[in-house]
């Protein structure tokens, strides 16, 4: 188990450095382009060689990465040239308004998901396995800008239930959160309950569940304890993917919303070439990216010993 996890970190860490070095060449290769994306396109040839030569962008490559790198290791990213402040001082709020979003959403969406994934698995070819999977397969197919449209057009100007806005600006509105969690959720748990209900389906046609109920088991137990473990195995997977769309693939319905978070904030990055906001932003995709997975690796020996033995 140790030994397990240790290669696991060890990846994590390798991506982790392979993408920031990727990310550096890509943003930070062209010194000329940083000069100017920092002090303005209007700023003179004199003013960008004197930034250059104060910021350290004229030693050589490996000592600029490294010094990178470590500013990134330490979140030291250097100030945003959109909002004046230093990076991490708008990317904390940001990060936390997001996560409050996730936590909505994945209280609301995976237990939604999972029991409509057991239940149309448990009796596959019947009636309400296929209503599921119709109603499923819509949501699934209906795009976020679509479904936003089309909720607030129903709760914001038909029935005048919710605002048709998130910005949160009067503090912590749980009225505002309705909306942006129902897209979310709408558009995310058909995935993982059809995935859910494909691998519950296959394991009630396993020798051992057949056995089971065979045998005289209640029905009940023979589902909570020898079925269930192991058809989450395949859905786990696509709920720890969901955590990497929920904190960067939101773009489109924190724009929608006007609401204050990390997917906003990376739009507002690259809208305005804030370079150094936009490194940010992607190295914490990314670090969540890999965290994501090595939660994953580790969730799969407890759902599956044999795999601690792989």
């Amino acid at each position: 188990m140790a030994r397990l996890i240790g290669r696991r970190v060890v990846a994590m860490l390798l991506t982790m450095i392979a993408v920031s070095l990727v990310l550096f060449l890509l943003l930070e290769f062209n010194i000329e382009d940083v000069a100017i994306k920092v002090l303005g396109p209007y700023s003179l040839e004199e003013s960008r060689q004197i930034w250059l030569q104060e910021n350290g962008y004229l030693d050589p490559f490996y000592e600029r990465y490294l010094r990178w790198l470590w500013s990134a290791i330490t979140l030291d990213f250097g100030d945003s040239t959109r909002f004046k402040v230093p990076v991490i001082e708008v990317l904390g709020p940001r990060l936390a308004q997001t996560g409050i979003l996730a936590l909505a959403t994945f209280a609301v969406m995976v237990p939604l998901a999972l029991v409509l994934g057991v239940l149309a698995g448990m009796k596959e070819g019947s009636v309400l396995d296929r209503t599921i999977t119709v109603i499923c397969t819509v949501t699934t197919s209906v795009p976020e800008f679509a479904s936003a449209v089309i909720f607030s057009a129903v709760f914001v100007f038909w029935l005048k239930w919710l605002p048709g806005t998130s910005t949160m600006t009067g503090g912590f509105s749980l009225a505002e959160l309705v909306l942006p969690t129902l897209v979310l959720v709408g558009y995310g748990f058909g995935y993982i309950a059809r995935m859910t209900r494909a691998s519950m389906a296959e394991v009630m046609m396993t020798h051992y569940i057949r056995t089971a109920v065979l045998k005289g088991l209640p029905y009940r137990r023979v589902i909570l304890k020898h079925a269930l473990r192991n058809a989450l195995i395949a859905p786990f997977t696509v709920i720890m993917l969901q955590i990497n769309w929920l904190l960067s693939g939101v773009i489109v319905v924190e724009a929608f919303f006007s609401y204050k978070g990390f997917g906003q904030l990376l739009l507002e990055a690259s809208l305005n070439q804030d370079i150094y906001l936009i490194e940010a932003c992607a190295m914490v995709a990314v670090f969540v990216a890999v965290m994501t997975q090595l939660i994953a690796d580790i969730g799969y020996t407890y759902l599956n010993p044999r795999i601690r033995f792989a």
